[in-house]
């Protein structure tokens, strides 16, 4: 299975979003380095305006900061002979989500405002503490209120590109699309297994503990899986001791395929039979103690409510997909969009990739 593909070429505009969620698939989250505030670097030379709209350095590289940092916090790199082109491709996106947002209804602007409040309620969960989503904030050089505003702005711009392009797949079509292709939804076989973590780096900077330090995490991890041997509640554990954020207050439980978590670990689950707890394992997070709690062998996902939806949403989303383009050079026209640096003329947008992914989202944790 794959990601479902996204309608607007919007990515880029929502990377620090993607710093704060990095791996988002794995058992822990990677945290970015502290970044200083952007807007102390930069001038704020406008770059691009037009009717009802003005770019500034500022905006441009603090987005590029931002994808660099969410890069970063996946152990990659933005590569130096693709910046130059990236800059004009985030300048585009920057520049289509306020045209966008300048055709927004107050029924759009709320419908943005309701997806940021949920979005960044998540990020609260997913970092665990609101003292840790105020470190990552941070460390993006970013406050709360910023973070929820340019969240609305982007979902906004979503929300105004569907309405005004009207492209909301039929029910029909849905049905259609799931009985033409079964291919694309066999789920294959997953486990549901718990873990608890105990992280051998810091949470806030990502940097390796000393080894006194460690050795006090192997103490304590070994402490925990006599415990969970002994027969103790394993919700109860993850709970009490885990350090995963995303997990412990689910018990530490996941439920993934093959391909999505970290091969150590990954490969231990797998290879457990029902209730039965690992030994200690290893990974770049530090200390796992897993237990499997389910096989689910492969099979054809049954079209319910949930799964509709999402065929729905990715039919949308191909439609929107070969509708923006005009629809976007319709919009700059109309505003007399001037890019003022030569280097930062729009180049053309790369083609989508070859074939049609699969409309399925990853298994929820």
């Amino acid at each position: 299975m794959f990601n479902l593909t996204k309608s607007l070429l919007l990515v880029a505009a929502l990377a620090p979003l993607g710093a704060l969620a990095a791996a988002p698939d794995q058992p822990a989250s990677a945290p970015v380095k502290p970044l200083v505030n952007p807007g102390d670097l930069f001038t704020n030379t406008v770059v691009a305006r037009g009717k009802g709209l003005s770019i500034t350095r500022s905006q441009l590289d603090e987005a590029l900061i931002g994808i660099k940092s969410s890069a970063a916090a996946r152990g990659q790199a933005v590569p130096a002979e693709q910046v130059a082109m990236l800059e004009k491709q985030v300048l585009q996106r920057l520049i289509q989500v306020q045209l966008l947002n300048s055709k927004a209804t107050a029924a759009d602007k709320a419908a943005g405002k309701e997806f940021a409040t949920k979005r960044l309620a998540e990020l609260s969960q997913r970092s665990g503490t609101e003292e840790m989503l105020a470190k990552q904030l941070k460390a993006l050089g970013m406050t709360r209120e910023e973070l929820t505003s340019k969240m609305a702005e982007e979902a906004t711009a979503e929300v105004v590109v569907k309405r005004e392009l009207k492209a909301e797949a039929a029910d029909e079509d849905v049905k259609k699309f799931y009985a033409d292709n079964p291919s694309k939804f066999e789920q294959p076989e997953m486990v549901r297994a718990a873990h608890v973590l105990l992280m051998t780096s810091d949470p806030a900077t990502h940097s390796e503990m000393s080894a006194e330090q460690k050795a006090a995490k192997k103490k304590i991890a070994d402490e925990v899986l006599k415990k969970a041997r002994a027969g103790e509640d394993f919700a109860k554990l993850a709970k009490e001791y885990s350090e995963d954020p995303g997990s412990k207050d689910k018990g530490g439980e996941y439920k993934f395929p093959r391909g999505q978590m970290v091969p150590e670990f990954e490969a231990a689950a797998f290879s457990l039979t029902t209730n039965q707890v690992s030994d200690i394992v290893t990974t770049q997070f530090g200390y796992h103690i897993i237990k499997l709690l389910e096989k689910l062998p492969a099979k054809k996902m049954e079209f319910d409510s949930k799964l509709s939806a999402d065929i729905k949403e990715y039919l949308t989303n191909q439609t929107v997909q070969k509708r923006v383009p005009e629809y976007m050079e319709k919009l700059s026209k109309e505003a007399g969009v001037d890019i003022l640096d030569p280097q930062l003329k729009p180049v053309p947008m790369p083609a989508p990739p070859a074939g049609v992914p699969s409309p399925v989202k990853p298994a929820a944790k």
